[in-house]
């Protein structure tokens, strides 16, 4: 059963309070590896669904909410439908990520948001996945950069010091996170 794909609003309260945190951070990290003035682009491609998207999310150091609501759409949980709020941190580490390899590519991805129940059959079926798992918060997107080794990706990502950063070389994908800076 699919649920309703507006963001509740507790999803929304959520959402509003990490862009407060946002924008409480100093000019470099509220443009997050950019220039404030500098617009921001993303690629992505679905492993999934086979979806492409391809914009600005943010512009004049302002992330712009009609490419957050289509990322959200894009990032929903494949296998249950159910939308999340994604943290828009997270669309400035994959930018950085970009800048920090000099490449434009389009980003795979394997996981966005993820909703309890879908990341409750992941756990069961083993594989590591984490009871408390950012994607359900918003807060973790698993990818990877076709062409580039995973090894680079993962450490571009550790470059940045900006977030959690997982790497599965066997499941060819590396994770990042909003959450406090670690690596696994």
């Amino acid at each position: 059963m699919k649920r309703d794909t507006h963001p509740t609003r507790r999803h929304l309260l959520g959402h509003g309070a990490r862009l407060m945190t946002v924008a409480a951070l100093p000019a470099w990290g509220r443009s997050a590896f950019a220039a404030p003035s500098a617009e921001r682009t993303l690629a992505l491609v679905h492993t999934h669904t086979r979806e492409r998207i391809e914009l600005v999310y943010a512009a004049a150091g302002n992330y712009l909410d009609d490419a957050l609501l289509k990322l959200n759409r894009f990032l929903r949980d494949h296998y249950s439908g159910d939308v999340g709020v994604i943290d828009p941190v997270l669309y400035d580490q994959l930018h950085g990520v970009q800048a920090a390899l000099g490449t434009a590519r389009a980003f795979e991805v394997i996981s966005g948001y993820r909703c309890p129940a879908s990341n409750d059959k992941l756990r069961a079926k083993g594989g590591g996945v984490a009871k408390q798992s950012l994607h359900m918060q918003g807060r973790a997107i698993d990818v990877r950069l076709q062409g580039v080794p995973l090894a680079e990706v993962r450490d571009a990502a550790q470059s940045l010091r900006a977030g959690g950063v997982g790497y599965y070389p066997g499941s060819q994908f590396v994770h990042l996170d909003s959450g406090r800076v670690r690596t696994w």
